[in-house]
């Protein structure tokens, strides 16, 4: 018996989704809400334990996460009950024998928001980046456009990983603008660690005009971290939504 949980969660009061010693996490928190009702271990006879789509790191947030775990369904309002207010289960349903919310996963969408104004905002402080520089939106255009296809993301992650594959296939990035607010949204098979934060940092440097379209462009090509620009803070990025065959 195979369970499909869609969790959402502001992700300021945790240190990723992750389970690690000593440190509030995600998993952690509706791990615990689960064995709280159904008990220590799965149907398989292991320690009952979530599989996620998209491991975020400390900071980020999610509007549509997905995991799944060996047991019957719960009723979302009894685990929130036994949650806090910082996270919720949107969908508690059956899913296929061994289903397997990683594994199976076609593609993973984002959203980064960025506030770009000279004043910030008491609303959106903890789930924008506020963005005080110029900002030349033809330009972000142009380099969403470039991230299209399949492309070597080595540039936009740290030189220090735990990945042996860089290469990602985007089906979808643009730049959308509503005002001052404007948001990236990018949709791909895979995406490795920082890699949105650090693409958002590397576009708002072409937008101010620090480096060109063109210097961008040949980023995608593999080249090291040192040539891209810096990280974009965490708060400003979520997971939006995790695709699957069918849907």
């Amino acid at each position: 018996m195979t369970t499909k949980l869609t969790l959402e969660y502001d992700g300021a009061g945790f240190a990723g989704w992750a389970s690690q010693p000593g440190e509030r996490t995600v998993q952690g928190e509706v791990e615990q809400a689960l064995r709280t009702v159904l008990g220590e271990t799965g149907t398989d006879g292991k320690p009952l334990r979530l599989t996620v789509a998209g491991r975020t790191d400390r900071g980020v947030h999610a509007w549509g996460q997905v995991a799944s775990y060996r047991h019957e369904a719960v009723d979302p309002l009894r685990l929130n009950s036994l949650l806090g207010p910082d996270v919720a289960v949107l969908a508690s349903e059956p899913a296929e024998e061994g289903f397997d919310a990683r594994r199976d996963a076609t593609s993973r969408t984002y959203c980064y928001r960025v506030l770009a104004r000279r004043t910030r905002s008491v609303f959106m402080r903890g789930t924008a980046y506020w963005w005080t520089g110029p900002t030349d939106v033809e330009a972000l255009h142009a380099c969403a456009r470039a991230l299209v296809g399949r492309h070597d993301f080595t540039a936009f992650t740290p030189s220090e990983t735990e990945h042996s594959w860089f290469h990602c296939r985007v089906s979808r990035a643009q730049w959308l603008v509503g005002g001052d607010l404007l948001e990236f949204w990018i949709e791909a098979d895979m995406f490795l660690r920082h890699m949105n934060r650090v693409l958002v940092g590397t576009m708002l440097d072409v937008a101010r005009g620090y480096t060109s379209v063109e210097h961008f462009e040949g980023l995608l090509e593999g080249r090291p971290r040192s040539e891209a620009g810096k990280t974009a803070p965490a708060h400003g990025l979520a997971l939006a939504s995790v695709s699957y065959p069918g849907d």
